[in-house]
C-alpha cells in the first residue's frame, strides 16, 4: 500500500511498516498544504492511506466520499507510538478505501 505521513507523524514509524511504500509530506514538498488540499493531492497521486496526528480532521473535513483511508494517531510522541507500533501497523494493514480510524495511544 502507498502510505503518506503528514507533518506530525514520527518518521521512525516508517521502518515498522514493511510491505508498504511510505512517503512523507515534507519530502514531497507538501508540508504547507492544509488538510483538504493534502487529502486531494494524496488521492490524486494514488496514496491509499494518510497517517496524521490531527484529531480534529474528521470534524473539519467531509471524509465520506474520499478514496483514501485516514488513520489518526492520538499523539506525535515517538516513544509512546513505539510502544504500540504493532497496533498501528495492523490498523494500516487493515485500512480500506474511505475508512477512518483513530488509534488511541496511552
Amino acid at each position: 500500500m502507498r502510505v503518506l505521513f503528514d507533518q506530525g507523524t514520527p518518521v521512525p514509524l516508517r521502518r515498522s511498516l514493511t510491505g508498504h511504500r511510505v512517503a512523507i509530506a515534507y519530502e514531497l514538498g507538501w508540508s504547507t498544504l492544509k488538510n483538504g488540499d493534502l487529502l486531494r493531492s494524496a488521492e490524486e497521486q494514488g496514496f491509499e492511506v494518510l497517517v496524521k496526528t490531527d484529531t480534529n480532521l474528521r470534524y473539519q473535513q467531509n471524509l465520506t466520499s474520499r478514496r483514501i483511508a485516514v488513520i489518526v494517531l492520538s499523539t506525535t510522541s515517538w516513544p509512546r507510538i513505539r510502544s504500540v507500533v504493532k497496533q498501528v501497523a495492523a490498523t494500516i494493514d487493515g485500512a480500506t478505501v474511505g475508512s477512518y480510524f483513530e488509534v488511541l495511544i496511552p
